[in-house]
């Protein structure tokens, strides 16, 4: 069992930054695949970045590619999500994903993952 316990997020002005962060019990991040996926209101739930399981590589969405980081620091078992140059489009609720099967070609479906941070609020206003 994997408890995901998010924080960070909040208001920002657009053009700022926010770190959100996702702290993992239970399990660590090693050989997992760990991602971060936002839902804005009334839409679906949608793929921001991932770290992938084995090699460390990471990937994103071309919408937060260049402007948001995901890492990962296994000593702290702590996964973030360093958002930049936020617009206002970016406004969601966040949540980080924890899967320990997850395939390369699956790492944008979040029927892939197993466990869920309990999501966190970015406001961007313009």
């Amino acid at each position: 069992q994997v408890q995901l316990e998010q924080s960070g997020g909040g208001l920002v002005q657009a053009g700022g930054s926010l770190r959100l962060s996702c702290a993992a019990s239970g399990r660590t991040f090693r050989n997992a695949a760990v991602a971060w996926f936002r839902q804005p209101p009334g839409k679906e739930r949608s793929f921001v970045a991932a770290i992938a399981r084995t090699g460390g590589y990471t990937y994103y969405d071309d919408t937060v590619k260049g402007r948001f980081i995901i890492s990962t620091d296994n000593a702290k078992n702590t996964a973030f999500l360093q958002m930049n140059s936020l617009k206002s489009e970016d406004t969601a609720v966040y949540y980080c994903a924890y899967g320990q099967r997850v395939i390369q070609s699956s790492l944008g479906r979040p029927t892939a993952y197993d466990y869920w941070g309990q999501g966190t609020q970015v406001i961007v206003s313009s």
